[in-house]
């Protein structure tokens, strides 16, 4: 156990120390002298003219993709330049973009009806005569297949509390906001332990920043190459990578790595918000402490680590492996300042079909991304799946169907473990654009 205990603590400030040696400079550098400056042939589709709801001002905004149409055929030199929002918008159904309440709030009932029977069955078993009768490892036996079904459950939950971090469990005029902070707080928050607000924060600035090698969110690129230039603390997290898979999520949100503390809020994501945005973080922290502080009170250490725990550690899993495969894929593409746009960071994301059912459970997490990190404030869930097979038949018509990445995983636990294994955080120099010819 001491062992166990010490190895942890050895990782996560391997890590932690990791966070300090990615760019000091830009860390510190205050928000104004962090403006990314593109050459204008290359500029970013990012504005500020598509007003979005959040609870956290002060955020760069999404593209308004009405104003960003390339109309016309693709020349032949630029066949491998993406579309723009507004061009891909025509492809889709026009009922895309319609965010129904009532259907929203309908996955969100059956999701929460879905976490709160398991935990309860998992609850009646750990505290009943029979369980206590039985040896150690038949409790496990007894215990384990019910923490993994709770934890996916906990994770179709944890989607559903996704949508609600864009806005998109309701865009009603008067209690929209409203409802997607309170389905957020008691998805995130509360049944996932996850601070809603600094979650949605982090979140926003990933979707702004995707597949930018320095600037994205929820991911630490490496170069492979520079290996023998890293940090020793970097490359002891890096030897010791795969015993970090349980305790990855758990390190990000409470240490701040990489992108800034969840619970405690230091490290670049909360550079330039203001102590009145913070104290509104505050209360979702609050909800998570109160929420865990309850139930450990209530069942006791023993119960709480088995019953709430357990099935925390199963859909910790799951959002690790979800959002690592979506964004890491063998042909994938980072950029600099001087490549990046919008437009090429969403067509890096990566679609994984994992089963059509775990699809569904997941609310098209896996299998609609591409869409989903397009149009990230504007798209619900259940909209995805007629989304995506839209934009694939609109890409093939426009002769760019190579820029789409789709990628079957039915072996999808295992695929993580072996790319995590084989690559952790790093990228080969060669998948990095620093310059177009």
């Amino acid at each position: 156990m001491r062992q166990m205990k010490f190895s942890t603590a050895a990782a996560a400030s391997a890590i932690l120390v990791s966070s300090w040696n990615i760019n000091p400079c830009y860390s510190f550098a205050p928000t104004s002298q962090r403006v990314r400056t593109t050459t204008p042939s290359l500029s970013s589709s990012i504005t500020v003219e598509d007003v979005v709801g959040t609870s956290i001002p002060n955020i760069p905004l999404p593209p308004n993709p009405n104003s960003l149409d390339d109309k016309g055929i693709v020349p032949p030199k630029l066949d491998n330049e993406p579309p723009k929002l507004g061009t891909i918008m025509k492809m889709l159904p026009k009922d895309t973009w319609e965010v129904d309440t009532a259907e929203s709030l309908k996955y969100f009932a059956i999701d929460m009806a879905a976490v709160i029977t398991s935990m309860g069955f998992l609850n009646a078993v750990v505290t009943s005569d029979n369980y206590h009768n039985l040896q150690m490892w038949q409790q496990a036996a007894a215990v384990v297949p019910l923490q993994i079904l709770t934890g996916f459950a906990m994770w179709c939950t944890w989607c559903i509390g996704h949508d609600a971090g864009h806005g998109t469990v309701s865009k009603d005029t008067k209690w929209g906001k409203i409802v997607n902070r309170v389905v957020g707080e008691i998805t995130h928050s509360m049944v996932c332990l996850t601070p809603f607000v600094p979650w949605q924060l982090s979140h926003r600035k990933h979707h702004l920043n995707h597949n930018h090698l320095e600037k994205d969110y929820s991911h630490q690129w490496y170069i492979r190459e520079g290996y023998d230039d890293l940090h020793p603390a970097i490359q002891l997290a890096h030897s010791t990578r795969m015993l970090f898979i349980p305790f990855l999520y758990f390190v990000y949100l409470f240490t701040g790595v990489p992108d800034g503390g969840h619970v405690f809020f230091y490290g670049r994501m909360w550079e330039g918000h203001s102590n009145e945005e913070k104290l509104d973080a505050a209360l979702s922290v609050a909800v998570s402490m109160a929420t865990a502080g309850t139930l450990w009170a209530n069942m006791g250490t023993a119960d709480f680590a088995v019953v709430c725990m357990g099935p925390w550690v199963v859909m910790s899993f799951w959002l690790f492996m979800v959002t690592y495969l979506q964004h890491h894929s063998d042909d994938g593409k980072l950029y600099t300042d001087d490549t990046f746009t919008f437009e090429r960071g969403a067509f890096e994301t990566v679609d994984r079909n994992y089963g059509k059912w775990t699809n569904r459970l997941s609310h098209h997490m896996m299998d609609g991304h591409v869409v989903h990190h397009l149009f990230f404030t504007k798209v619900p869930h259940y909209k995805l799946e007629a989304a995506t097979l839209a934009l694939r038949e609109g890409m093939k018509e426009r002769g760019q169907e190579h820029l789409y990445k789709l990628v079957d995983t039915p072996d999808y636990s295992q695929e993580i473990l072996k790319q995590f294994n084989d690559n952790w955080f790093f990228v080969d120099e060669k998948q990095v654009v620093r310059e177009f010819e």
